[in-house]
């Protein structure tokens, strides 16, 4: 136990003697990097005057006065080191990969790749980048001078870029004092003159103004307003191009870009005239639209809407919610008359919310008797269209047809006779109580469809062997020219029964079964019984 006491507590002492040999390190480190950074003019010393930088990571931990000055013409966006490499990279081109390896190498030289004799110098010192720019002859010339040259050369080659970014993009640009002489243009404004004006009037100088820019096109405090859009022509009059014109205000004089909008207008162009299209179609329609917004605002109505709804034009342009929409039907009476105005709105939140994930469809029956069948439908952009038809007419026609139907039901299920009805390919159509009745079955309640093989099938089952059925088979398949006929079967229970089979329009057939009467057997006389005969007394 003793000795295990004892290795604990050496093993505890080295953890505390190791935790503490760590802190040291990680504090000298620390104050060695504090002191590295304290004594950073050091390191720049012999470089007062000329272009040097000391990097810690890609932020700059100093630079000389000259160096400072010549960072003003980087860009203001990005750390110290991403504005010195934009300024840099261009001239010496294997500079990110210098830089990445500087740690490794520890000192790193290259020379620029524009021609001249500049060098630029970076060293790995203690965990710091010392960046030194070095032109020709810069032990002779001042360093201020050497400075000057190297901005200078920044600024040249900064310029050369804008310059081919302006010269070689896809938009005319071009600088006019306020009188709308042209002061500057670039190549494609050039080529745009001379294909409307020729090669001799695009260089004439100054160059022609082919846009209508001026100073009244621009805001107060040379803010840009919204592009206007201008249409040049040629010579002849005929419609060249069509531009979207920016400007903007550069001092006293206008700095201006011209866009080039052929298939932005065509695609108006051609957006607008299906507009119209489908206004037009719309127009002539006899069903009522009613397109609502995803603020479910009244977007789209047709004239139709405004007959069947009785709105007004003015309250459907005044672009009402849905809500306020069917409020005002309520008023007109133009909806189901509803219980109360809760369950009714309920309703109508359910409608909106039906209509807008999918397909939705209600008749409405109005107090007036008209119906209505109302459709839903999504749209996108969380739209939702609602189509109102006037269905008064279809509905009265097949409640019509519903009660001639059943009126003639009724009439064939007060016959005596069996009938059913086949269609064209077979199948049973119609069919009396009477059929129902003698065969046991009714065709109209059945799941399956019943055939020519099943109803024959059935007739043979409970009747007699006989012929005839064969023949009705043949009759009932047949779709051409067919002549009526007649046969007679027995029941299984001895009943006698007449067979119709006539031919109908479109291919259909009728059978009709007809059974005779139980023929009544004559009553057999009762024998009479003999009264007795009176007594005869003897006399």
């Amino acid at each position: 136990m003793a000795e295990a006491g004892i290795g604990v507590f050496l093993m505890v002492a080295a953890a505390s003697f190791g935790t503490a040999a760590f802190t040291l390190i990680l504090a000298a480190q620390m104050a060695g990097r504090r002191q590295l950074r304290r004594n950073a003019g050091q390191l720049l010393h012999g470089a007062e005057t000329g272009i040097a930088f000391l990097f810690d990571g890609e932020v700059v931990q100093d630079a000389t006065p000259a160096a400072k000055k010549f960072l003003h013409a980087a860009p203001l966006e990005g750390t110290g080191w991403a504005r010195l490499a934009g300024l840099l990279r261009h001239r010496y081109p294997d500079l990110d990969t210098a830089m990445a390896n500087l740690a490794t190498a520890g000192r790193v030289e290259l020379a620029a790749a524009d021609g001249t004799d500049d060098r630029l110098i970076a060293e790995w010192v203690s965990g710091l980048a010392r960046v030194v720019l070095l032109g020709a002859g810069q032990v002779a010339a001042s360093h201020d001078t050497h400075a000057d040259e190297q901005s200078l050369r920044a600024m040249e080659a900064e310029l050369e870029t804008l310059r081919s970014v302006v010269q070689t993009g896809p938009v005319a640009v071009w600088k006019q004092a306020p009188d709308g002489t042209i002061l500057w243009a670039n190549e494609v404004y050039f080529a745009l003159a001379a294909e409307l004006l020729g090669a001799q009037g695009a260089h004439s100088w100054p160059p022609p103004a082919l846009f209508p820019v001026s100073s009244g096109n621009l805001a107060d405090q040379g803010f840009a307003p919204a592009p206007f859009r201008a249409a040049l022509r040629g010579p002849d009059g005929q419609l060249h191009s069509w531009f979207e014109c920016h400007g903007f205000a550069a001092g006293d004089h206008l700095l201006c870009h011209a866009v080039p909008a052929d298939n932005l207008v065509n695609a108006e162009e051609a957006l607008r005239e299906f507009v119209q299209t489908l206004s037009k179609t719309f127009a002539q329609l006899p069903i009522g639209l009613a397109v609502f917004d995803r603020a479910r605002r009244l977007a789209l109505f047709n004239p139709a809407l405004t007959d069947l709804t009785t709105l007004g034009v003015e309250f459907m342009a005044g672009r009402p919610t849905l809500f306020a929409f069917l409020d005002k039907l309520r008023d007109h009476r133009r909806i189901p008359e509803p219980r109360d105005y809760r369950s009714w709105r309920q309703k109508i939140v359910d409608l909106e919310a039906a209509a807008a994930g999918g397909f939705v469809q209600e008749n409405w029956t109005l107090p007036s008797g008209q119906t209505f069948r109302v459709t839903g439908r999504p749209h996108p952009d969380g739209a939702v269209a609602f189509l109102f038809e006037d269905i008064s007419a279809e509905v009265s026609l097949t409640r019509r047809f519903r009660s001639e139907i059943e009126l003639g039901q009724t009439v064939m299920d007060s016959l005596n006779e069996a009938i059913a009805v086949f269609s064209a390919s077979g199948i049973i159509t119609f069919s009396n109580a009477a059929y129902t009745a003698l065969w046991g079955i009714d065709p109209g309640i059945t799941l399956a469809e019943t055939g020519i093989i099943e109803a024959t099938r059935l007739w043979q089952a409970r009747s007699v062997p006989t012929p005839i059925w064969g023949d009705a088979r043949e009759f009932l398949a047949t779709s051409g020219e067919r002549a009526e006929w007649t046969g007679a079967a027995t029941l299984t229970d001895g009943r006698v029964m007449t067979c119709r089979f006539q031919p109908l329009s479109g291919g259909a057939s009728l059978v009709g079964f007809a059974v005779a009467e139980a023929v009544a057997r004559p009553a057999e006389p009762r024998a009479r019984k003999k009264r007795p005969m009176p007594a005869v007394s003897g006399g």
